[in-house]
């Protein structure tokens, strides 16, 4: 927030940037616990080829995916996200009642159509098993995609998107989650679509937001 009002002529640091939010109630984190269930059937685990080479030269050479969970009245819902590491863009997404590999082929399939198709790409992720299912795995094989995953019960090798559903969580997100799925739905994406590539300044892209930093690329 700090950033944005800095680039609107506003000199506000960062810790009172973080006061004001709380003040306004912009400020927020889902308090809730979750746990994902034990992976089951048959899957198979990917080497950790990105090794955590999170700078890359231009679009569409290594993307990241993660899953994330969301309170919407009485249950949990789930978002898969697909990031290009190159100007932390997010270029596809899923929301679903169930953590499972569909929701993460259906995520992986927005990213791939909408990019255009793009060859010689990574796909970097974590060893959850709606990443090393079959279904996945043949979804990547079509596709012609290189499948990376973190070591095992490391969070910081895919650090990236950890970023990412902090942001999500911490600066967009009502404190006590949403009343119900629909209102979750139509405001997370509205941060997708909307807030975070086309509005948020990025630290990463030298505070210029995904989109712009994208559009300078050689």
């Amino acid at each position: 927030m700090s950033a944005a009002l800095r680039i609107q002529g506003v000199a506000v640091g960062r810790f009172l940037a973080g006061r004001l939010m709380k003040e306004a109630r912009l400020f927020s984190s889902q308090s809730r616990k979750h746990r994902y269930r034990r992976a089951d059937g048959e899957n198979a685990i990917a080497a950790n080829e990105l090794d955590r080479q999170f700078t890359v030269s231009g679009p569409n050479q290594v993307w990241c995916g993660d899953v994330t969970y969301i309170w919407a009245g009485n249950r949990w819902i789930y978002l898969a996200a697909v990031m290009d590491l190159y100007a932390r863009r997010i270029v596809g997404w899923a929301l679903s009642n169930r953590p499972d590999s569909h929701l993460t082929t259906r995520a992986l399939r927005v990213a791939f159509e909408s990019r255009g198709c793009p060859q010689q790409l990574m796909f970097h992720s974590d060893q959850g098993s709606h990443y090393t299912s079959i279904e996945f795995r043949q979804m990547l094989w079509r596709y012609r995609i290189k499948q990376s995953m973190s070591r095992r019960g490391n969070c910081w090798d895919n650090a990236p998107m950890e970023r990412f559903f902090r942001s999500l969580k911490t600066e967009w997100m009502p404190e006590q989650g949403y009343t119900n799925q629909g209102q979750a739905e139509a405001d997370v994406l509205r941060y997708l679509t909307d807030y975070y590539n086309h509005q948020r300044p990025h630290s990463y892209n030298g505070y210029k937001t995904p989109v712009e930093a994208e559009s300078l690329a050689g």
